[in-house]
């Protein structure tokens, strides 16, 4: 099950638990969350190390995946485990069970989806099987922004309306470094919640505004993210996508135009990384928004 598992350090004390994006690649052959829109697409999930303790964000695709990040994490000699959720989709919080002796921390939102979907995501029926049995929920909540400190490590927990409503990167300010969770996305976001596309513009702006030189998203590619990640135009390039994406609601033209030919520039100038899985996300994205 974790043939493709890799652990990559894009940064000193910083870890990526990366699986998938490789062809041919499951994790079972029948329909299923864990493969579409996450191992598809390939995944990562973050610690940030210091010392015995450690910063856990999200907690992967399954229990297995949870527990590879957790031995990884002793072995280093991390003995304190915090974890904190970007946001309540199932492929960030189907390992927690794994650190259920640890503090989990979510924003408001987060710990609100969770709770009204628990029959559900633990039932399977949610978004289709595998269940997440039992589902184990945050232990602290918070709302807008909330600072830690891991070892020497300052970490700072800020929501955003990207993606997801309860949306929560983390910014390291010393390092000017932006683990964004799912607010960001390689090669294009997916809109999961097309009714907020139009907010998600100005909360784009906002994350600018950190000043981050290096991004690190949960779905990027694996080379990109092993090298340091992704530049600050990463957020400009997902502007301009749901700019477009937004305007085909009344530009046929748009609404033909092939990806590669939509991201023209990002991808010549290596902002962006085509790959193919996208294809079928782009084509619902599009379809979400004209059924608005």
């Amino acid at each position: 099950m974790l043939d493709q598992f890799r652990i990559l350090e894009p940064h000193p004390n910083i870890l990526a638990f990366y699986d998938g994006r490789v062809p041919g690649y499951r994790f079972a052959q029948e329909d299923n969350w864990v493969d579409d829109g996450a191992l598809s697409l390939g995944i990562a999930s973050y610690a940030i190390v210091d010392g015995a303790e450690a910063l856990v964000y999200d907690t992967h695709v399954s229990l297995a995946h949870a527990t590879a990040i957790r031995e990884a994490l002793s072995a280093r000699g991390v003995s304190k485990f915090t974890v904190v959720l970007s946001h309540w989709h199932l492929d960030h919080i189907a390992g927690n069970e794994v650190f259920s002796d640890c503090e989990i921390i979510a924003c408001a939102k987060t710990a609100g989806h969770l709770a009204r979907h628990r029959n559900a995501i633990e039932t399977g029926t949610y978004d289709g099987p595998p269940a997440i049995s039992p589902l184990v929920m945050p232990t602290r909540t918070f709302e807008d922004r909330l600072s830690l400190r891991i070892g020497n490590t300052d970490v700072e927990l800020i929501e955003f309306d990207i993606h997801s409503d309860d949306g929560v990167v983390l910014w390291l300010p010393q390092a000017r470094l932006l683990l964004a969770g799912d607010t960001l996305e390689d090669s294009v976001t997916y809109v999961a919640e097309p009714e907020n596309l139009s907010r998600h513009l100005p909360e784009l702006d906002r994350l600018a505004k950190l000043g981050a030189t290096h991004i690190l998203p949960n779905h990027g590619c694996p080379d990109r993210i092993a090298s340091g990640g992704y530049h600050a135009g990463l957020i400009q390039a997902t502007a301009r996508y749901i700019r477009l994406l937004l305007a085909m609601k009344t530009d046929a033209v748009l609404r033909a135009t092939a990806l590669r030919d939509l991201l023209g520039q990002d991808l010549e100038d290596g902002t962006l990384v085509y790959l193919e899985g996208y294809e079928p996300i782009h084509a619902r994205n599009v379809e979400r928004v004209l059924a608005l």
